[in-house]
């Protein structure tokens, strides 16, 4: 019970750290993410996010089944999405470099899963932590999943000023074409690609 109480409020409190940087970024003058180089920042950002990911896990052993809402449905489908989800992750990752994966400012991809959504390993994590969330069948793996998702969907908002200062008017014309996640374009592209 204890063991799975601290799991829990480390995933809390560095969830706290995460947003307390990128709300930083968005409210004030300060750049805190991204970082362009490996700043101070950098190394906060990653470690608060190595404590969550520790944290997450650990809150899932210790309360697996813990909400007792499993079914068959539930984790056939909480499987899929967890598959899905690190398939996209993994694929965006894939293309770039990884210093540039974690923040470090390098090229503009828009190839490969960039040519659908500006964020494919975001996608991927929205998709990923919700189906692991649902495989584990715990509230307190759902609430740490909600704040991870919170984050991440704020992130790009973050980047996005930093891009423009980096790319100019390149970022402006893909960003224009190309939904910050999923849209109806990018579904109807990936059809198209399927069929041809």
């Amino acid at each position: 019970m204890l063991l799975r109480q601290l799991a829990f409020g480390a995933g809390l409190l560095s969830a706290t750290g995460i947003y307390v940087l990128v709300l930083g970024t968005l409210l004030t003058h300060q750049e805190w993410w991204p970082p362009g180089d490996k700043t101070p920042a950098y190394y906060c950002h990653w470690s608060l996010v190595a404590i969550f990911n520790i944290a997450l896990i650990a809150t899932a052993v210790l309360d697996w089944g813990g909400w007792g809402l499993a079914s068959p449905m539930t984790l056939a489908g909480g499987v899929t999405l967890t598959a899905l989800g690190t398939a996209a992750f993994m694929w965006g990752a894939q293309t770039m470099r990884s210093d540039e994966t974690m923040g470090v400012t390098g090229e503009l991809y828009t190839d490969g899963p960039y040519t659908y959504t500006r964020n494919p390993q975001y996608l991927g994590m929205i998709v990923g932590v919700t189906g692991f969330a649902l495989v584990t069948d715990s509230a307190l793996v759902a609430t740490l999943a909600v704040a991870h998702v919170g984050w991440v969907l704020l992130l790009p908002r973050a980047e996005e000023p930093h891009l423009r200062a980096e790319f100019g008017d390149t970022y402006d014309r893909y960003a224009a074409r190309v939904p910050r996640f999923i849209g109806l374009r990018t579904v109807r592209q990936a059809f198209r690609s399927i069929g041809s």
